[in-house]
């Protein structure tokens, strides 16, 4: 499934509701009226959005993510942003724009875990290749807490032509291997710039590590030599923001 199409989960749904977008349906599971289930039922009459109550043997069938909570939205395709879009989310803040790039991230709950990090650290947005990639879809929702409806997520044809349209708007490409001297701390990351992540398997593509400006790389100490693609992300991400909040003091 490459749309959304479908929300699940309490505080999935509850994030949702609280977006203010467009949403068909609501399935609660018969006899769930506690907890934070009655706080989605109060926010979808106060919507008048239409709750149908469903056994929860339908709801485990029509379940994605096999972890519902007793509760599925049904909502329109996901709407994925252009890459402008990211670019003028940048220009409306008066920041220099910080974008990340995923390189063919196949496990959507890693790319949910992305989405989560990126839009809690001010990510202006996110851009991922059409093919050969885990796209947003319900289990990504479910992963990201709900930060799917706060960042802007654009899919491109081409991750190495949108590279080189990047760097045409002033941007610096930082790539992340394990083949560089540089370790991620000792990187600047103030300018323009869009950070990638490959993927979990080989990491970026040749194609793309040639595109890169500089590429940083997280020291490995243990017998394990690589760390889950989303917090090799979270780390990077979040140095980039350490180095950008000292040149705001």
């Amino acid at each position: 499934m490459e749309d959304k199409g479908q929300v699940e989960g309490r505080n999935a749904v509850l994030e949702l509701l609280e977006s203010g977008k467009d949403i068909n349906k609501i399935f609660v599971q018969a006899g769930e009226k506690h907890g934070s289930i009655t706080k989605v039922l109060a926010k979808a009459k106060e919507s008048r959005i239409v709750v149908v109550e469903m056994q929860k043997r339908k709801m485990d069938e029509m379940s994605e993510t096999h972890n519902h909570q007793g509760v599925i939205a049904i909502v329109p395709p996901f709407e994925y942003a252009e890459v402008e879009d990211i670019l003028g989310e940048a220009k409306t803040k008066g920041e220099a724009p910080f974008i990340l790039i995923l390189d063919g991230i196949e496990d959507v709950h890693n790319l949910g875990s992305i989405i989560r990090t990126a839009e809690t650290a001010g990510v202006h947005g996110i851009i991922i290749p059409k093919r050969r990639a885990a796209a947003v879809n319900a289990t990504a929702y479910k992963t990201s807490a709900g930060a799917v409806e706060h960042v802007k997520i654009a899919r491109v044809n081409n991750i190495n032509e949108t590279i080189k349209n990047l760097k045409d708007e002033g941007l610096w490409i930082c790539g992340t291997d394990m083949e560089t001297d540089t370790l991620y701390y000792e990187q600047d990351y103030t300018m323009p710039i869009a950070i990638v992540i490959g993927s979990e398997g080989s990491g970026m593509s040749r194609l793309t590590r040639e595109k890169c400006d500089f590429i940083v790389k997280i020291p490995m100490q243990g017998k394990i030599n690589s760390l889950n693609a989303s917090v090799s992300a979270g780390i990077v991400i979040y140095e980039a923001v350490r180095n950008r909040k000292l040149l705001q003091k």
